[in-house]
This record gives C-alpha cells, structure tokens and sequence, in this order.
C-alpha cells in the first residue's frame, strides 16, 4: 500500500488532532497542579512544613513549565513567514530546555532552605502533612497519566511526565515523613524528605535538560541513526556516494536533514527525481520530515561543486 507523506490529508488531520489532544492534557495539568499548590503553601504556612513549601515551590515550577511548554506547542501551530521560513517550531526545543533550567533553580532553593532548617529546626504538624501530600499523590499521578501515552513523542511531553510521575513519589515521601514525625516527633525529618525531593528532581531532570541542550545546539536527535542512514542512501543504485550530511531537530517532534549525493552520470534527470523521492518517502520513516538533498555528478565531487 502506497502511502502519501507529502500530501496525504489524513496525516496533517492526525497531526493537529494530536496537538489539540497533548494542548487540552496541558491545560488540565496546570489547572489541577496550579490548585495544589494553593493547597500545600496555605497547609505549609499553616503547619511550618518546610517539605509542604519545597513541594509546593517544585510543583509552582512545574505549573510555569507546563504552561510555557503549551505556550511553545501554540506557537509551533503558527505557520512560516518571511522572517521565520522554519515558522516557531524550535520554540518547543526552547520551553524544554528553559524548563529544566527553572527546575534546577527551584532545586537551588529547596537544598538552600532545607540546610537552614537542618540548624534550625522547627516544629511540624505531621498528620496535617500526611493528608495534603496524599492529596498530592492523586492529583500529580493523575497529571501524569494524562501524558503517558505520547510520553516517548515529545521531550516536552517526557519531562512532563517524568516531572508529574516523580512529584507523586515524592509526594508518598512526604506521607511518609508526616508519618513519623507524628509518631516520633522527630522533626529533623521534614528537611531531610525536602533533600530527597531535590535528587529526586535532579534525576529526572537532567535527561531532559541535557537532550533539550543537544537539540538547542542543532546536535543529531537521539531516536535518529546518522550512520545508519547514510549507509542506506549509499547503497541506493546510482548514488556513488553522500556528504554533507547534517541532520538537526526543527522541534522536539520534527527533524531535518540536508546532504549532497554524488550520482552515476549516465543517470536520466527523471531517474534522478524519482530516486530522490523513493529517498524521500523512506526518510520520512527514519523521523525526518523535511529533506533537501542536493545531487551532484561524479566529476564535480573532485571539484567541491
């Protein structure tokens, strides 16, 4: 069965039933997540949970991540123009590598904090703790739930996940900790649980920042294979050989790529077109979506032409 990557309707519809889809998870994640913040810097204040007010402080962060990744998915929606010819799209790689930095800040704080309180300690109230951070629970697995499926899609959409699925953990830390302190009234606890919280932060974080950071300097996307491409355009009857390659991410869901073919000069220039488009077609399987390839004759290959 033939399949039409460059035209076919059924693709772009998919394409924007998709964006539509992780846009409304977005939208629900910062409304729920937004909420428990309220939630835990009101019990936090009111219980002097150093823990609460470190978690709460991560999810604000979280909230400010998910909504500048829905503010970067808005504006990779909007189409070229003669000052932006790739359109917004590279505003994805941005938000994600923009979102890990403002977690680590956040992280900062919380070691910070958690420090001073180590010298000096104060009292907590861990039952109140044990039920907000249960509430917590819910809520930040529900909210990561709502990305799990295209998780493996978008770095966006992973460090959505991964920092939701890692809030609810720390979150059952916290239960935890509110647990013993109530029972042994030890209250050095709850600084302790905000050092788990940061580590736990800076685990799953620093994935996502150290690919956001790849993708920002134009590296190659990790789910593409540079090698095994260039051996496949290689082997292709009447390609000689291929240079030039460079494969960059235009967002976190698109990438391009650019090389230079020396062809077989007895080749016909309908040959040539429709080698570049079987080209093309298998690229597009490969996770490369837009493609110029540029193809040059065997004499010229000496020449640099």
């Amino acid at each position: 069965m033939a399949h039409n990557h460059a035209y076919g309707h059924p693709h772009t519809n998919n394409h924007i039933t998709k964006l539509e889809n992780i846009s409304r998870a977005f939208v629900v994640g910062i409304v729920l997540n937004t909420a428990f913040v309220i939630i835990e810097v009101a019990t936090g204040i009111y219980t002097n949970s150093l823990a609460l007010l470190s978690d709460a402080g991560h999810n604000l962060s979280d909230v400010a991540g998910l909504g500048l990744s829905l503010f970067a998915f808005q504006m990779a929606k909007r189409k070229a123009n003669d000052k932006y010819t790739y359109g917004y799209s590279k505003s994805t790689i941005l938000a994600s590598l923009m979102n890990a930095v403002i977690l680590f800040i956040a992280v900062g704080s919380i070691g910070w904090e958690s420090v001073q309180r180590f010298i000096h300690p104060v009292v907590t109230q861990g039952r109140v703790i044990s039920i907000v951070a249960a509430i917590g629970i819910a809520i930040n697995a529900a909210s990561a739930f709502l990305f799990f499926r295209d998780r493996k899609s978008d770095i966006n959409i992973k460090g959505a996940y991964l920092h939701l699925a890692a809030d609810a953990l720390v979150s059952l830390g916290v239960v935890i900790a509110g647990i013993l302190i109530t029972y042994t009234g030890l209250n050095w606890i709850d600084p302790a649980i905000s050092l788990v919280i940061m580590l736990v932060v800076v685990a799953s974080t620093w994935t996502v920042l150290t690919e956001s950071l790849r993708l920002t300097l134009d590296a190659v996307p990790e789910n593409v294979d540079l090698e095994k491409i260039s051996e496949m355009i290689a082997q292709k009857n009447g390609v000689k050989s291929i240079h030039h390659v460079h494969i960059w991410a235009m967002s976190t869901t698109k990438n391009a790529m650019t090389a230079h073919l020396v062809i077989d000069s007895a080749l016909s220039q309908t040959q040539v077109a429709d080698m570049k488009h079987q080209l093309k077609h298998e690229l597009k399987h490969h996770n490369i979506q837009h493609i110029t390839l540029e193809t040059e004759l065997e004499c010229c290959e000496e020449l640099d032409c």
